[in-house]
């Protein structure tokens, strides 16, 4: 809302303008905080103590006395991106504090300094010191607000040395050196102990990095190197042995290093191999022990030809046909029948009875021709399926 000169909301804005401003004339008139010139910005060391300087005055000493007084005290901290943090407060006689904060002398002194110990990089910012003023009546007396700003600085902290590249003649390495934590940032130094001590400068160091580079390497350039990381607080140091080897030595180290490593692989191969070897014989003996079924009893009988695994058909070659016959007359009015090859086997024979005579073996050759002379004639042996005693092909 935009108003215009002359209107009455213009006046009265104007006079409750010009009455707060009077009051804070007023206010500033009564009461003053001070705070010691070119001390309104501070540093200090991380892990020791420092004290923020401010007190107020009173105007008009001879119109309040002393017991009328009854100060109220904030102090906060202020840091970018972060909501004020309350340190201090002293409201209605009771004092509240974080850890590590106290004033530095009573509150009735009107010195209201504050002691921050055991500083931290955290503890960095903006610290403001709000002080109120009234009467034992409640009545504001004064108010006034410094502000004092804290840098917390980090030395150094220890750096770690390390060597890049294969110290041996002829070649070059590069030393490192590098601080974790420090603040400001910290500047490195590297320098040779005796017996050949030096001190190196750029280009060879950088300062900003920490690396010192080395060319053209002889032995002479062996011994102890320590870096010095500093800054404006404190330093912190390291160091690193470089022992610069002659050729075959290096080869020497290069083939042990290189054997250690094959070894280490050679190792793990076999071991990996074992691992699936055994894993794969026991998926083997688990494939087995599953696919595995029991064998059928085939029905043998005793005295029988010999048959195929197929239990279906085999070749009749029985060990008394192969057998020749024994010589034994014939009984007078008996025709003995000559089966030809292709014929089926007889049916097994009936137990003889008592009266009767054993039966003859029956020749399966032809006109009484042996196998043997089969064979030579160029006969063919021919698979005629064998009968079991009911009858029926097995």
């Amino acid at each position: 809302m935009i108003l215009q000169a002359g209107t009455p909301e213009t006046s009265l804005l104007r006079v409750l303008f010009l009455g707060l401003s009077t009051l804070a004339a007023f206010s500033r008139a009564q009461m003053e905080l001070h705070v010691p010139p070119g001390l309104n910005k501070l540093e200090a060391v991380e892990g020791e103590e420092v004290v923020l300087p401010a007190w107020y005055t009173m105007a008009r000493e001879e119109s309040w006395s002393h017991p009328r007084e009854v100060p109220i005290l904030i102090w906060f901290l202020e840091q970018e991106g972060k909501e004020p943090n309350q340190v201090l407060s002293y409201i209605n006689g009771v004092m509240t504090n974080k850890p590590g904060t106290a004033l530095v002398h009573s509150i009735s002194s009107r010195n209201v300094s504050l002691r921050l110990g055991a500083l931290q990089e955290g503890d960095s910012g903006t610290y403001r010191c709000s002080v109120n003023v009234q009467n034992d009546e409640g009545k504001s007396i004064g108010h006034s607000i410094k502000s004092i700003e804290l840098k917390v600085l980090v030395p150094p902290a220890p750096p770690s040395c390390s060597l890049q590249g294969v110290p041996y003649v002829g070649t070059n390495v590069t030393l490192n050196c590098k601080s974790p934590r420090s603040k400001p940032t910290a500047q490195y130094q590297w320098e040779r102990l005796a017996p050949s001590s030096q001190v190196f400068f750029g280009p060879a160091l950088d300062a900003v990095r920490g690396s010192l580079k080395l060319t053209n390497l002889s032995i002479a350039m062996s011994g102890v190197y320590v870096c010095k990381a500093q800054n404006r607080v404190g330093f912190a140091k390291c160091n690193v042995t470089l022992d610069v080897m002659t050729g075959s030595k290096a080869a020497v180290v290069a083939g042990a290093v290189v054997g250690t490593f094959v070894g280490l692989v050679l190792i793990a191969g076999l071991v990996l191999l074992y691992q699936r070897r055994s894993k794969t014989l026991e998926e083997l003996a688990n494939d087995i022990k599953e696919d595995a079924i029991a064998p059928r009893t085939l029905p043998w009988t005793k005295g029988s030809d010999t048959i195929s695994k197929n239990g279906t058909l085999s070749s009749v070659t029985s060990a008394r046909a192969l057998r020749p016959p024994k010589a034994a007359p014939p009984r007078p009015g008996t025709f003995t029948p000559t089966p030809s090859v292709s014929s089926q086997a007889l049916s097994s024979p009936r137990l003889p009875r008592v009266d009767e005579p054993p039966p003859q073996a029956v020749s399966l050759t032809p006109g009484g021709v042996s196998s043997s002379a089969l064979s030579r004639m160029g006969a063919v042996p021919v698979m005629v399926p064998a009968q079991s005693q009911a009858g029926s092909l097995v």
